[in-house]
């Protein structure tokens, strides 16, 4: 495994990690703070020691909430966070910057927020298609030459966009959505990954929730959850998608597991370089997703599993136009 997480395995050994962004963005409204507080806690008492955050999760909130919530117990923890989007008070709407200046800025002001004097990752949450990787890895170089951050990452960025980043310093990690319904970095960027020894650290691994079960009618979603403009929840998708949810659901309850689990144990079989970092609000959930850190499956579970959801069998793409036009990742048929 990548040499980036030799820190995580400092101070305990799960490979699932938690996405904190769920408490404060994306996802109806936030999660108040001393409910998110508390589960945040708890996360760290039953086992997680990789959390991920962002400025941009929550308008800076989710930072800040990580921070009051774990800053006691920083020597016990993998840190991770991401600049180059937020959300911009004076227009009220999300900017993509790398320039230096910018990603400088708010790595400080992060680093305020999540009350420690350095993070163990930071990621380039976006390409800013007006810099180039280079340019905003070098700001970020001189970051890691600081101390104020100690490894690299890019987020939703090619293979080539990789390749070319870590001519300017070793990237440590990628962030990617990755999943049964989301094969995308098997196209070129798990291979470019593994040319340099940088992990994949796989968000959405449960699909939204949709891996879980957690959502079954579009009625379901309320007007300010991100999932809502997603083509996979539409109304005309997602009963075609429910279909093949089922057969996934079949073999959970063949294995007694949880179909969340089960697709948890299908992406870690993926190599010991995938990272998953499910994210949820529920504490139960929490609970749920690191219990499956214990499931191995044969090689016939695993190929029954790798036939459900191809990227054939998926109805609606990952994104909508506006959100596909601000990422750089392959997609299929591209």
């Amino acid at each position: 495994m990548t040499t980036v997480f030799a820190r995580l395995k400092e101070v305990a050994s799960p490979t699932i990690g938690l996405g904190c962004m769920n408490l404060s963005h994306g996802y109806g409204s936030p999660v108040p703070e001393a409910e998110a507080l508390r589960a945040l806690q708890e996360a760290f008492e039953m086992g997680y020691r990789h959390f991920d955050t962002a400025t941009l999760y929550g308008a800076t909130a989710n930072e800040t909430v990580v921070g009051k919530a774990l800053a006691s117990k920083r020597n016990e923890l993998f840190l991770a966070s991401k600049c180059g989007m937020a959300m911009d008070p004076v227009l009220g709407k999300k900017v993509i910057d790398g320039r230096p200046e910018t990603l400088r800025r708010q790595c400080e002001a992060s680093l305020k927020r999540l009350r420690t004097d350095h993070l163990d990752l930071y990621y380039l949450h976006r390409l800013d298609r007006n810099v180039p990787i280079e340019e905003s890895v070098g700001a970020l170089t001189r970051l890691v030459e600081e101390g104020k951050i100690r490894s690299i990452g890019l987020s939703e960025i090619s293979a080539a966009t990789l390749r070319r980043a870590r001519t300017e310093h070793p990237i440590a990690a990628v962030q990617s959505e990755y999943s049964l319904w989301t094969r995308n970095p098997e196209i070129a960027l798990l291979e470019a990954c593994r040319e340099a020894d940088t992990a994949l650290v796989a968000f959405s691994p449960l699909g939204r929730g949709f891996l879980a079960g957690a959502v079954t009618d579009t009625t379901q979603l309320t007007e300010n959850d991100v999932r809502i403009n997603m083509p996979r929840f539409s109304a005309d998708n997602l009963p075609r998608n429910l279909r093949h949810l089922e057969k996934l659901q079949a073999i959970a309850s063949e294995q007694e597991v949880t179909s969340g689990q089960l697709a948890l144990a299908w992406l870690i079989a993926q190599g010991d370089d995938v990272i998953p970092i499910p994210g949820t609000r529920s504490i139960a959930h929490m609970r749920e997703n690191l219990a499956a850190e214990e499931l191995r499956l044969d090689a016939a579970t695993l190929e029954r599993l790798t036939a459900l959801l191809t990227p054939e069998q998926v109805a609606g793409a990952r994104y909508s136009e506006a959100l596909q036009a601000e990422i750089d990742t392959e997609e299929f048929g591209g």
